[in-house]
């Protein structure tokens, strides 16, 4: 088989985001690797187009979604179409089913098999939007089923994402799990000079990293934090990102008295990876959550989690972490029950379920659904126009 041109849409990505731009940035490099072109392009503040470790990345100027903390999408339909034409993929991955959805009608007319990447459940974001469930899930059917219709396959990460595609007789979705850094998230990069600045010998230190937004939750580990204070432990918090509810939560914690260090976007990867290592328990309060790489991170640290019982990841982490409904009592309850497990136990077998995760399965599941496999001739990298 030739190399095959991939070219990759994705909105709703920032500077700070998360998961999505580590998993855009992993995939490429494994598409790249395997001899394929891929070729991503995603809003930003203006036009850049660039040769990087994941294949050529270009940026159209794209606005500002206000109260998202730094959100951008694609809006010019008429731009983004004649970059593609000119782009001639051979096949199309978009990360994005609402404002993308129109590229599955183009690729349908130039006859380019095209996927969708579901990344968060539309139900459940719609819920955490405040959506009364009925309401929600309607809502989530009948986007979904035009999502289904419009692209020749609909990958999902986790049969959690997978349900609510099932649910309206799609029968083109296939699964495809995201992947962590298991070199660059281990158990070595334990810090006890880093832990001692947050946390004293005998506090627990709990860590957080998530964008602070309505969908992921993040109130809840501060309710978690003040139940566990209230019961007589002495847990301190530490938060990595950033979003649009970082201000408020800060003044509750502030008003609270409660010990929660906010540490903003960490652009630093090695920073953030000896924070995960460095800290006892991770948090992962997201209800919508369709994978959790950042969760996945921790545990390939040898952090444990704990996990919204509504999302993915109680079948991330399986029996290494531990699942509470979405409220603080529920999250204290679990942080407590995974400090009662032997401290070597519990980080050898979030290591343990971390390593049935490698990008190296996931670039193979993600190709698999492209039906793109590895080239039969090598291939010279493209040079950027």
């Amino acid at each position: 088989m030739n190399a095959l041109r991939i070219v990759r849409l994705a909105n709703f990505v920032a500077p700070a985001s998360g998961g999505l731009r580590t998993a855009l940035r992993e995939l490429g490099k494994g598409y790249r690797a395997a001899g394929h072109h891929p070729v991503l392009v995603v809003p930003g503040e203006r036009a850049d187009d660039r040769e990087t470790e994941q294949g050529r990345v270009i940026t159209l100027p794209g606005p500002l979604l206000p109260g998202t903390g730094g959100y951008r999408v694609l809006t010019d339909k008429r731009r983004v179409a004649a970059l593609l034409e000119d782009l001639a993929p051979d096949r199309l991955e978009v990360s994005d089913r609402t404002t993308l959805r129109w590229t599955g009608k183009w690729a349908r007319r130039a006859r380019v098999p095209a996927v969708m990447v579901s990344h968060e459940t539309a139900d459940g974001v719609l819920r955490t939007w405040g959506l009364p469930e009925r309401t929600a899930r309607r809502t989530a059917d009948a986007l979904n089923i035009r999502t289904a219709h419009t692209y020749a396959r609909v990958v999902c990460t986790t049969e959690f994402a997978e349900r609510e595609f099932v649910r309206v007789g799609a029968r083109n979705v296939v699964r495809a799990p995201l992947g962590v850094d298991l070199t660059g998230r281990r158990p070595g990069l334990r810090d006890p000079g880093l832990r001692a600045g947050y946390a004293r010998g005998d506090e627990t230190l709990l860590v957080m990293c998530s964008r602070l937004s309505v969908e992921k939750r993040p109130g809840t580990a501060l309710d978690a934090l003040a139940a566990l204070r209230r019961r007589g432990a002495r847990p301190v918090l530490v938060v990595a990102g950033d979003g649009p509810l970082r201000a408020r939560l800060e003044q509750r914690a502030r008003e609270q008295g409660l010990p929660v260090t906010f540490l903003g976007h960490v652009a630093d990867r090695g920073l953030l990876a000896a924070l995960q290592a460095s800290a006892d328990v991770c948090l992962a309060p997201g209800p919508a959550e369709t994978f959790g790489l950042a969760a996945l991170e921790a545990m390939a640290c040898g952090t444990p989690v704990v996990a919204s019982a509504s999302s993915a990841l109680p079948e991330v982490i399986g029996s290494t972490g531990a699942v509470a409904a979405d409220h603080g009592e529920a999250f204290a309850d679990a942080v407590a029950r995974l400090l009662e497990r032997g401290e070597r136990d519990r980080r050898e077998a979030a290591r343990a379920r971390a390593e049935c995760f490698g990008w190296d399965t996931a670039v193979g599941a993600f190709l698999d659904a492209h039906d793109a496999a590895v080239p039969t001739r090598p291939v010279l990298p493209e040079a950027v126009s």
